[in-house]
């Protein structure tokens, strides 16, 4: 955990390295092994959207809800409309094929 409260332009110079370990942001090996650890949870989702300011607008396929998750350096190199993703929401991790990320749920 950061000690301090930081904004984006403290911690991410350029948008290129971030070292806050909020959701949305850098990712935690300790979040990521629990996500990974942690088979139940996942929710598999369609994307629907995605924003130029990092948002990614997703479809549970389950139930048809509509989430929205932000990564701090935005998703659209990864992620189309139509990718298939999974979503592990106790751990605000984004699971696209053998990629994780850490995202914001909004």
């Amino acid at each position: 955990m950061t000690s301090a409260p930081r904004t984006a332009i403290d911690v991410c110079p350029s948008g290129a390295v971030c070292m806050d370990d909020r959701p949305g942001h850098a990712m935690t090996a300790m979040r990521l092994r629990l996500a990974s650890a942690t088979p139940r949870g996942w929710r598999d989702a369609v994307v629907v959207g995605v924003s130029a300011e990092g948002e990614v607008l997703l479809e549970l396929w389950a139930t048809g809800e509509l989430r929205i998750v932000w990564h701090h350096l935005g998703l659209a190199g990864a992620v189309q409309a139509g990718t298939p993703v999974a979503l592990q929401p106790a751990y605000s991790v984004l699971a696209v094929g053998r990629h994780r990320f850490s995202v914001a749920q909004l």
